[in-house]
């Protein structure tokens, strides 16, 4: 099976070829023989039916910084892809969506992994909000007012922008902190969407567990350790990242979603689970695959690209 795979991303120059989970994607496509494309969410166009993109094709190797090559640019016609892969980074704001009504255009003829409609429909911090008894504490509002009465009632708290990423503006309140109001002035400031307030779970001094799922399975997971006094775990702001398994009520959380991402064909999800709350379910650019593969010696962009490959019966 040899495919014509377009990925839409981030420039290729920026990613971190030990890490980035769309870089080793790229290489296993390349390493089955599929020729490969790149292009910036930025250059895709929708003409009078036509989804099209400034795009290049694309080599790539794991050689720190010689890591890629692109052919001249040229004008991609996406119908005639076999599958484009949504993959660049948040925010998930109004350009965000607006890819995801153009890739509509073109999907399922053309495989786009995630769905864009149910990208669209599915924000990270929203969709958890579907299944019962899986969150902690939580309200989304923009009411200053439920937000100290939420406080009240639970004291210690999360507060965090609903569509933010990547731990970007993520504040823990704790009782006698007095920066609340001016938090939220801030907010309000910098954001016109309601904020995301959550009672604060202190199992993540222990780790926030980021979960892979493809196609609606779980397919491997690491344990992302804050540093100290840091309420965050993303590794990027110096969490740790740790060999885990899951435990019985992360099993029964993956359980729980599984099916409901599988039917919606959310193929390559990532979940974060602090100690017995599912808190995000990332369904727009997952990531975490290069560090499950080192510490399980694990292949799972393989296991991707056979849940892939698998959605397209006739080639």
């Amino acid at each position: 099976m040899t495919l014509q795979v377009a990925i839409q991303m981030d420039p290729i120059e920026t990613v971190n070829i030990n890490g980035d989970s769309t870089f080793v994607l790229a290489l296993e496509a390349q390493k089955r023989g599929h020729t490969l494309y790149h292009y910036l969410a930025r250059k895709l166009s929708l003409r009078e039916g036509r989804v099209t993109a400034r795009g290049h094709a694309l080599k790539v190797r794991r050689e720190l910084g010689n890591h890629f090559e692109l052919g001249p640019e040229q004008e991609l016609e996406l119908a005639k892809m076999d599958v484009v892969l949504m993959r660049q980074d948040p925010p998930f704001d109004m350009a965000y969506i607006t890819a995801t009504h153009i890739l509509e255009h073109i999907h399922p003829k053309t495989l786009v992994v995630n769905d864009p409609v149910h990208v669209r429909n599915a924000p990270e911090k929203l969709f958890v909000t579907h299944f019962e008894g899986v969150m902690p504490p939580t309200l989304i509002t923009a009411d200053v007012e439920e937000i100290k009465a939420f406080r009240r009632d639970h004291k210690d708290i999360i507060v965090k922008p609903l569509y933010g990423n990547g731990g970007a503006g993520v504040f823990h309140i704790r009782p006698d902190d007095e920066n609340l109001g001016a938090l939220l002035e801030m907010f309000t400031t910098m954001w016109r969407e309601p904020v995301i307030v959550q009672r604060y779970v202190p199992e993540v001094r222990k780790g926030d567990k980021r979960i892979i799922l493809i196609d609606g399975k779980v397919a491997g997971a690491i344990n992302r350790v804050p540093a100290a006094g840091e309420a965050r775990s993303n590794m990027h702001v110096g969490g740790r990242p740790e060999k885990t398994e899951l435990t019985k009520r992360e099993q029964e959380i993956c359980d729980i979603i599984g099916p409901a991402l599988k039917e919606r064909g959310l193929l390559f999800t990532g979940i974060d689970v602090i100690g017995d709350y599912l808190t995000e379910i990332n369904v727009t650019s997952p990531t975490g695959i290069q560090e499950i593969n080192r510490f399980n010696g694990t292949i799972l962009e393989a296991d991707i690209w056979n849940a892939i490959e698998r959605k397209l019966p006739g080639k």
